[in-house]
């Protein structure tokens, strides 16, 4: 069997629970609480019969102390890549705006299909969402055969996995992926395919 035949396999997870050091709007910051380092240690063990080849995760603090306690449970190292972020905030940074009537309509018109949804100053849904896309096939490619594990953001999760496997654009203002909880998809020479799903809707 060829490598392209060999599917890898990403669990693609959202990070702990976590705590900020400014209630005002951001695109950075935030360190998991004792629940959150818990939430990661957990994740850790449910995924440790998958023989877990790698921990891929977004350059922001929460997903690397996330990736970097379950990648310990593991026994596996961490690979950062700023592709994986969550959406920006844009112009919206330092101000004490509700992000769920801010950011949400923007995510709810690109779910739509609005491929020009954009918050001033952050770029297009769109592009966002391609370039996550991006990271996981490229974690794909460097896993033919293999399990790894992606921690990255609930926005950046929901607005992209679910399109890998083939499924409608999904509202990441509408569905939730609680903290530590993972979508999981498998990819071959014959595309993605969805294999699991945490997420919940109407929260």
């Amino acid at each position: 069997m060829s490598s392209l035949q060999c599917p890898a396999r990403l669990y693609v997870a959202r990070h702990g629970e976590t705590e900020y050091e400014t209630q005002l709007v951001s695109d950075d910051g935030g360190s998991l609480t004792a629940r959150g380092r818990e939430q990661a240690r957990e994740l850790g063990e449910r995924l440790r019969g998958e023989r877990i080849a790698r921990v891929w995760c977004s350059p922001l603090s929460r997903a690397v102390q996330t990736a970097e306690i379950a990648a310990g449970v593991l026994g596996v190292d961490v690979v950062v890549r700023e592709g994986l972020r969550e959406y920006a905030v844009g112009d919206l940074a330092g101000s004490d705006a509700d992000e769920a009537s801010t950011i949400g309509p923007v995510l709810r018109a690109w779910a739509e299909g609005d491929d020009e949804a954009t918050i001033p100053g952050a770029g297009r849904v769109a592009d966002w969402v391609a370039r996550v896309g991006g990271v996981l096939e490229e974690v794909a490619d460097a896993h033919p055969g293999e399990a790894v594990l992606v921690v990255s953001h609930g926005g950046a999760i929901l607005s992209t996995v679910p399109q890998l496997g083939g499924r409608p654009r999904r509202s990441a203002a509408d569905v939730t992926l609680p903290h530590a909880a993972y979508l999981a998809v498998e990819r071959d020479a014959d595309g993605w395919r969805p294999l699991a799903d945490e997420s919940e809707s109407g929260r």
